[in-house]
């Protein structure tokens, strides 16, 4: 942690700077910045120093909502009803972009169908709960390291790296922080605060937070693969967190 510490404080030192500077103001204005951010796509690399493109999101109107969908709708979205009558192969493929744990994919796919978006959701955070720590240790076996806004300069991200390093190193998986609900412009900052925060941890307590922050993402992950519009196969749909 004490090698750690000074990335990220010099870190967010520099967010600040651009903060008072306009910095970010300039890039979020520019086209195709909007939406919201959430953890990276999951893979089997481990964290290789580079810093991953973002993955968008729809924006929500609540804590998991898009405005422009009723998620208790009697009629289920495209992308809910496309799952609900994939085999159980093709929909645990789609699950685990998700989710890395099989065990999770598989209770998910095997509940089908689901009538709503909300149900589904539920059904997701029910599983998430219920994981083993050998569920929790493959899931964040596929996750590489959180993808954020292509903002702060390359020395915010050299910073980045080396905090993400020093994590990986503690606590032997990447770090994974949820993030669909925070202003883009801010995410970079919140990533370094919650990265100082939880290399203070054991291990114990920081298997409890990662194991909350991939729920999260799972839950905005599966949001985004229940709305997702189009009549492609549902086998196509296991792509849907590499958009």
């Amino acid at each position: 942690m004490s090698e750690a510490l000074p990335h990220v404080r010099h870190a967010e030192r520099t967010l600040r700077t651009a903060a008072r500077t306009g910095e970010f103001a300039d890039r979020a204005n520019r086209p195709g910045r909007g939406g919201v951010y959430c953890c990276g796509t999951p893979v089997t690399r481990r964290v290789t120093g580079r810093v991953p493109p973002a993955v968008r999101l729809p924006a929500p109107a609540g804590p998991h909502r898009d405005p422009g969908v009723p998620l208790s709708s009697d009629t289920p979205p495209e992308g809910l009803s496309l799952l609900n009558r994939a085999s159980a192969a093709d929909a645990e493929t789609a699950l685990l972009t998700c989710c890395g744990a099989r065990r999770w994919a598989r209770r998910i796919a095997a509940h089908r169908p689901y009538p709503t978006v909300d149900a589904l959701l539920a059904a997701a955070d029910e599983a998430a709960y219920d994981l083993t720590p050998a569920d929790l240790a493959e899931a964040l076996a596929g996750e590489d390291t959180t993808a954020l806004p292509d903002r702060g300069g390359l020395t915010v991200h050299t910073a980045l790296r080396a905090a993400h390093a020093a994590y990986e190193a503690k606590f032997g998986h990447a770090f994974v922080i949820a993030l669909e609900a925070a202003d883009p412009a801010v995410a970079l900052d919140q990533t370094m605060s919650s990265l100082r925060t939880r290399l203070g941890h054991d291990a114990d307590r920081e298997s409890v937070v990662a194991a909350e922050q991939l729920r999260r993402i799972g839950r905005a992950r599966l949001l985004r693969l229940a709305l997702r519009p189009g009549a492609r196969p549902p086998i196509v749909l296991a792509d849907a967190g590499t958009a």
